[in-house]
């Protein structure tokens, strides 16, 4: 079992239900070196990303609402992007479960929403320092042998081409309006054509 850790949480509790807010990146830096492995075997690190704007989000295959919901989002979001402004926004899907998201599971999942999504896997430790670099938050729950939930805070970063975090959000945000405000961010710094891995 994962040892619970307390990461940056960017949730807090509202009456009955979770009031997601957006993610406040002032203060500690935010992400940082990783070592992972893509869903065909290849390595990659944060090198590899550089050149790109990056939407990256951390959830698992087997999440059985928020995580689909939210890989469908990514998925739209950078559809919107890229058909009706023309920009190019790479999705980086991190799974927090490498224990039962194996490369060839993850690629099979991912297909399911979009052939641009780059999933990511890795050994327990790299996925927990990854979580760490990123202050995100997860652990299991009801487990019962492999048969387990892994609750986690959901949030989803983009990041500009050199790697830094400008903006966090939430599970509150659809689709357009995620689309609308990183587009916003890419006008403040330049737009990035690339959406390969180096």
């Amino acid at each position: 079992m994962y040892s619970l850790v307390t990461y940056f949480i960017c949730w807090t509790e509202s009456g009955k239900g979770k009031n997601f807010e957006r993610c406040n990146i002032k203060g500690p830096i935010i992400g940082g070196p990783f070592s992972l492995t893509d869903t065909e075997g290849r390595l990659v690190t944060e090198h590899n990303l550089l050149g790109n704007w990056v939407l990256l989000y951390f959830s698992y295959t087997s999440s059985p609402d928020v995580g689909p919901a939210e890989a469908q989002k990514m998925a739209k979001a950078v559809d919107i992007l890229e058909s009706k402004q023309n920009l190019k926004v790479l999705p980086v899907f991190v799974t927090i479960d490498p224990q039962r998201d194996t490369m060839s599971h993850l690629r099979a999942y991912l297909k399911e929403f979009d052939l641009r999504i780059v999933g990511l896997t890795g050994s327990v430790a790299a996925i927990r320092q990854m979580a760490w670099e990123y202050r995100v938050y997860f652990r299991k729950v009801d487990e019962e042998g492999d048969d387990y939930l892994v609750e986690s805070s959901h949030n989803m970063y983009i990041l500009n081409p050199s790697m830094t975090v400008v903006r966090c959000f939430g599970v509150e945000y659809n689709a357009e309006q995620l689309a609308e405000t990183i587009h916003k961010e890419m006008n403040k710094t330049g737009h990035s054509r690339s959406t390969e891995l180096r």
